[in-house]
């Protein structure tokens, strides 16, 4: 089942993350081995375990946002790849917990930590990345940094935790579900994004477009991974179509069927959900029901509001090919469902 979306007028071609990619190379390089010094251990299995995720192809756009964004007001120095390591230390870390508390057998298309090395270790080496993020936090030397993103990692657990006591509860709100992946997934964005402004010394309305950019960009990206898990393909998602409904998870396309559903309906989504029947009948069954109210689509239109709002957010900033490359990362996050 696929995902029809409509594109910005004018474009002709789809949206991609090479032009960031390009732009943040040299950065990203340099990211890239304070990565592997920084996830080294004398003790084996915390580099076995950290390499196992950080090396299985994830495209790193947090941590090009901050790069990006510390580029964008003519940033000089070497704090930025500190604070990108950082971010994605965080994110790292974030993972390995997540699939521990979400009992996942894949990740990016393969086998999670905790399925080689155990949840044990798993949260362990989660717990050993955070503290090499903070460490690198400190090593810049800035307080602001500093107090945007340990603020973002105190946010992230909070998330977690939300997100722990909505699970399994058809009566969940759009509006509790936007409060459990604000704080899961946006906030780390969003905190991605301020850092590079901060240490470039920008004044508060740059800082506050980043942030503001980063937060609605998360959203939006986040919306997409719950429309790809029902309606993608198991290769673009790197796990299996359906494994939110097998866990049992409140995602926004199930809380729209839900709530729009028949009596009959949102007892099957009860029985499903709640009660754990997540047969493969259930799962197809569904589907049907997410495509009967429009669920998909609507979601993704969701997800295109808060994209023209990241879009908004950067319109006050001079047009340079950083910019633009910006822009087009917000495009590229909502088309991946096409």
């Amino acid at each position: 089942m696929g995902v029809v979306i409509p594109l910005e007028e004018g474009k002709n071609k789809p949206a991609s993350v090479k032009p960031l990619v390009d732009l943040t190379r040299g950065d990203m390089d340099r990211v890239n081995q304070l990565i592997l010094s920084r996830a080294g251990s004398d003790v084996q299995m915390i580099p076995e375990v950290a390499n196992h995720l950080i090396s299985s192809g994830g495209k790193r756009l947090r941590p090009m946002l901050t790069l990006a964004s510390a580029s964008l007001f003519g940033y000089q120095g070497d704090g930025h790849v500190k604070l990108a390591t950082s971010v994605e230390f965080m994110h790292t870390a974030t993972l390995l917990h997540d699939d521990v508390v979400d009992e996942s057998d894949l990740r990016r298309g393969r086998s999670t930590a905790r399925m080689i090395w155990g949840n044990q270790a798993s949260v362990l080496v989660g717990d050993f990345l955070l503290g090499q993020a903070f460490r690198m936090m400190v090593d810049v030397g800035s307080l602001e940094a500093l107090d945007v993103l340990s603020t973002a990692a105190s946010v992230i657990a909070e998330g977690e935790v939300l997100q722990l006591s909505v699970a399994k509860n058809m009566e969940t709100t759009e509006d509790d579900y936007l409060s459990v992946i604000r704080a899961k997934t946006a906030a780390l964005f969003a905190a991605a994004a301020e850092v590079g402004p901060i240490i470039a010394n920008a004044d508060k309305g740059g800082r506050s477009a980043l942030r503001s950019y980063g937060m609605n960009l998360g959203l939006a990206f986040q919306l997409v991974d719950d429309a790809l898990d029902y309606g993608g393909k198991a290769a673009d998602l790197g796990k299996n179509v359906g494994d939110d409904f097998r866990e049992g998870k409140i995602t926004l396309p199930v809380i729209l069927a839900y709530r729009r559903g028949t009596q009959d309906e949102r007892a099957f989504w009860r029985e499903a959900i709640e009660k754990g029947d997540s047969s493969d009948d259930n799962l197809e069954k569904a589907l049907g029901l997410i495509n009967k109210y429009g669920a998909l689509n609507d979601t993704i239109g969701r997800a295109l509001h808060y994209g023209t709002i990241a879009r908004d957010a950067l319109a006050p900033l001079p047009h340079t090919p950083m910019k633009a490359a910006l822009l087009e990362v917000i495009d590229f996050s909502i088309q991946r469902v096409n």
